[in-house]
Order: C-alpha cells, then structure tokens, then sequence
C-alpha cells in the first residue's frame, strides 16, 4: 500500500477523542467508505506519543480498507486507537465514553477488537454504540475473531507452499512463528496437525508456556533475531507491525514470509528487497482477513453463522494463490499485486455503489 501521509491526506476522515474523566485519549481513522461502512478494530496500546498514535491508525486504518476489499466484503476500512497501557488504564467508564465517540460518527466507523481489547470490551463499549462487533457470543456475536484470522492465515500459507512447492502442505516443513498470542497459539495447532515443524518466540512469557504446555513438541528460541537466523522453510510474523525491515530480509533464511501481523513491511521499498532475496511474501492483509471475515458475519440479518463465516475464510487459499500468480506473471512484488486488485475493486465497486446512491 502507498502509506499515508502524516496528515492523513488520502483518508475521509480522522477524529481526535478525548474524555479529561475516564482518561480517554483515542484516534478513529477513517480511510474509505467506498465499499460500505468503514471496519476496522480498537487497538489499545501504550504508544510514546500522539504522533506515533496517528500515525499507526492512518496506517492500520488504510490497510484495512484494502483488507476488507480483497476479502470480497461490502466493507470500508478504519480503525481506532485508544493510548494508554491495557494493563492499567482500561475501564468501563473509559470503555463506554470510546463507544459514545464510535456513535457519533452515526455508523461510518464499526469497530471491534484488536491488540489490548477482546469481546468483552466490545460488550462493553456496545452499551453506548450501535457499531460494535466481534461481540461475546453470550450477546449474539462472534467471540475471539482470533480464531479465523489464526485458519485464514493458515490458509494463505498453503496457497503458498502449493506457489513454491507444488503442493498445499506444510508437513515436514519448518515454520517459524514470532508471537504465540491469540493468533499465533491457534495457528500453531494448525500446523502441527497439518505436519510442520514448529519454532516460536514470544517476549510474553505465559505466552509461550501456554503454546508449550498444550504442545510440548514446539521448540522455542530467545527471541525474534534468533529466529530469523534459523533454517526455516516459512516465517510467520503474528505480533505488532515493522517485522520485515532491512536487517531482518537481510538474514531471513525462509523461502516464504505468511504471518498475521499487520503492516509487517517496514517501509515503502523493503518489498523489492524481500523479492530481490528469493523470498515469497503472501501480503499481511490479504492472509489475515479472517478476523475481519468473521465478526463482519455478525452483521448479516440472520445472524452470526460461524460454519458460513469459515466457509468464506477458506477463500482466503483462492486469493492468496491469484496474488502470487498474477504477481510472477506481472513480475512484481506481491504486495503490489494485492494493492492492485483492492484498489481495483474499490474503483469498480465503489463506482456502482455511488452510482446507486444517486
């Protein structure tokens, strides 16, 4: 994706949130509402400044609204950040003064969960907004998203070996994975099952003694730069953004880079690189659509349908393997074979669209 720039430029909109009481200070950022309402989760984080803050919502927000347009859904892209530390600073007064903010904007912006907030968050902030989801199940909606991301991203790594290798199977492959939390915890029972070697870090120590004590066979390393040097046949980034920069692609080892995380290329250039290695890069947003395929289900008339919602995330094999294709076929990097099939949709699409609404 072109990145934004520090103002926000290319996005419709960008609203500053404060409540001086409960401590709330968040950013909603909403880049297109071409395809429909713009969906995008909270992320809750301890960010260094304001300036950080905007910057990771213009980004996370944009990618979104890709994500969602590649994924097939009647979906714009946003996001939203609350600053301050989960651990401490999260509160139901807080909570529910983010969510009378989410409403205010009258359902341009739907949110649900990210790092730092869960289902029941969502619950939560619902009690003063209509445009929550990825609600608890107790309360009509799909619960942990992480659980479709985790398949989908799976998904797109057999798309993947089936790319390089011929075949849509990780067994006796070797699969590095950083960050073993809500995602990385369930895509490695994926894998596992599927036949893979499995190597994990995680500065988060329950983390990665959760991930061992359900599967003693996982070995784990010290951490991300010990990873990156392992013989690996695929490394899988599931944590924050910025996993790709320079040093890494530099003494990456794997063939092919499938992971979770959002907005893993560091910056704008490092994916020629990444090509220029021999290294196969599924585009973060395109594999981990899962998520958002899942709680976007909540919002048909029916009713949550968690069978027809991983149905859809299986697609997620289809698209990634027309990404890789059409970018050997183009000779171009990967995430630019996926920017232009988004981008294309949201012109096609959002042309009709406005041309409905006319």
């Amino acid at each position: 994706m072109t990145p934004p720039s520090a103002f926000g430029t290319h996005h419709e909109q960008v609203v500053f949130c404060h409540d001086e009481a409960s401590g709330l200070k968040a950013i909603i950022g909403i880049y297109s509402t071409a395809l429909g309402p713009a969906l995008g989760g909270t992320r809750f984080y301890p960010y260094g400044s304001e300036a950080d803050a905007l910057q990771d919502v213009l980004n996370l927000s944009q990618g979104m609204a890709y994500k969602n347009a590649l994924a097939g859904l009647d979906l714009g892209g946003g996001k939203a950040v609350i600053i301050g530390d989960p651990t401490t600073d999260k509160s139901e007064a807080l909570l529910r003064a983010y969510g009378r903010f989410v409403q205010s904007l009258a359902g341009r912006y739907l949110t649900a969960c990210d790092v730092g907030t869960y289902s029941v968050d969502m619950d939560v902030i619902a009690r003063e907004c209509d445009f929550v989801t990825g609600r608890t199940v107790e309360h009509g909606g799909a619960g942990d998203s992480s659980v479709l991301t985790a398949f989908g991203v799976f998904q797109g790594m057999r798309a993947s070996a089936q790319h390089v290798w011929g075949e849509p199977s990780l067994a006796g492959r070797t699969v590095g994975i950083a960050g073993v939390g809500k995602v990385g915890k369930h895509l490695t029972r994926h894998l596992l099952e599927d036949g893979a070697t499995v190597v994990v870090t995680d500065p988060y120590a329950p983390a990665l003694e959760a991930v061992t004590t359900a599967h003693p066979e996982v070995r784990v390393v010290p951490d991300v730069a010990a990873l990156v040097r392992e013989p690996l046949d695929v490394y899988a980034p599931c944590a924050l953004g910025g996993a790709l920069d320079d040093e890494v692609v530099e003494v990456l080892r794997a063939r092919i880079v499938c992971g979770a995380a959002n907005n893993q290329l560091a910056h704008d250039g490092i994916e020629k690189r990444v090509a220029e290695r021999g290294i196969v890069y599924a585009p973060d947003y395109c594999v981990n659509s899962g998520g958002v395929i899942q709680v976007a289900d909540e919002l048909d008339p029916a009713g949550f349908d968690f069978d027809r919602a991983k149905a859809r995330a299986t697609g997620i094999f289809a698209t990634t393997l027309e990404v890789l294709e059409r970018a050997a076929l183009d000779g171009l990097p990967p995430s630019i074979a996926a920017d232009r099939l988004a981008e294309q949709r949201m012109r096609d699409v959002g042309r009709l669209r406005s041309l409905y609404l006319r």
